[in-house]
């Protein structure tokens, strides 16, 4: 089983899901009219419009953004074999597992396994959903222990897990962090900065969910589908986003923004395009 190195101040999880994806839902909704879209309005240079068609979501730019997160959750850039970690870090969220680091105590660990026992009914994770349910929103193991660990990794041996783990990722996080990278203009980097920090905060309402830092960043500096400069709004996003990791003992080392996001943005790289050097924690990464 895997267990990153120094990993409560490397694994980082978002905060508490319970106010559920209504929440989040109505935190990626807001955004205005694209200047663009008003009458008379110039339109915005060509490069926008094209870094926002293609984008995070073409597959090899996925697998970066899932290789990026990666390097930052589990000090490897292989994401594929993290399907079976778990451990509690001891940041108030009960246990952190898999490939986004679901948590039983934020309601998206339960989620899973709600999906997963749909799809496979008797699997060796459903006899726990009562007690899932129970611990949702608190650091509890009751009803968990001492065999839910050892049952999650026979389970992420499992295709049927691994596809879930996959699709939950895709509905929670990253589908509507994209989606809210392109109604604000932004290429991949963008679209990645935002995937980045709705994994590690959430999308609730709460002062340092995603929603809140991306307000933050808005009345900093209006994004390109408001006719405002990319550098300059991702870099008030940033901004906001160090803050608001900050707020928060386990998230103090801001490296993965410092070291990652804020040196592809310095080096012009809107795209989000090979080879990239970065470092977390200290530990250096490549992609080429």
């Amino acid at each position: 089983m895997h267990h990153p190195h120094n990993s409560t101040s490397r694994r980082t999880t978002r905060f508490t899901r319970t106010v559920g994806l209504a929440a989040l839902a109505l935190g990626l909704t807001f955004t205005a009219i694209p200047a663009f879209a008003q009458a008379g309005a110039p339109t915005p240079p060509a490069a926008h419009l094209e870094a926002a068609a293609t984008g995070l979501d073409d597959p090899a730019k996925k697998d970066i953004a899932m290789q990026l997160v990666s390097s930052a959750e589990n000090s490897s850039l292989d994401w594929k074999s993290q399907y079976d970690y778990i451990e509690d870090i001891g940041d108030g969220r009960g246990y952190t597992a898999g490939i986004i680091g679901f948590c039983s105590g934020t309601g998206d660990m339960l989620d899973l396994v709600e999906l997963y026992t749909e799809r496979v009914p008797g699997n060796a994770l459903a006899a726990y959903l009562p007690a899932l349910r129970e611990v949702d929103g608190t650091d509890s193991h009751e009803g968990l222990d001492p065999g839910f660990t050892g049952h999650w990794a026979e389970a992420a041996s499992d295709p049927a897990f691994q596809q879930a783990q996959n699709d939950e990722r895709d509905r929670v996080y990253f589908d509507p962090a994209v989606r809210q990278g392109k109604d604000d203009g932004l290429g991949t980097l963008g679209q990645f900065a935002y995937y980045d920090a709705i994994v590690m905060h959430g999308g609730g309402t709460d002062s340092t969910s995603f929603g809140a830092i991306r307000q933050m960043a808005l009345e900093q500096a209006a994004p390109p589908s408001r006719g405002g400069d990319e550098v300059a709004y991702l870099d008030a996003f940033l901004d906001a986003r160090v803050w608001a990791m900050k707020q928060e003992e386990a998230h103090s080392d801001t490296s993965r923004v410092d070291t990652a996001q804020r040196v592809f943005l310095r080096n012009g790289n809107l795209n989000l395009d090979p080879p990239l050097d970065w470092q977390v924690y200290g530990d250096s990464f490549h992609i080429g």
